[in-house]
């Protein structure tokens, strides 16, 4: 192989060891939004249970 294919090589596998970090790096963050969106959802959810029962003893 020349020195040129091989620079060649070289260069398309850095382009795509770059684009599979960045895909790797999303879906890292796509899981941690993930998971601080149920985090939240839980947190409403108990506040609106709470405000409910509120409600529920005010109507008493």
């Amino acid at each position: 192989m020349s020195e040129q294919r091989i620079n060649g090589a070289i260069d398309r596998i850095e382009r795509a060891l770059i684009r599979i970090e960045v895909q790797a790096s999303r879906a890292r963050a796509s899981e941690k939004l993930s998971e601080n969106h149920e985090k939240l959802k839980s947190r409403v959810a108990a506040s609106l249970a709470q405000l409910d029962g509120l409600i529920e003893s005010l109507e008493k």
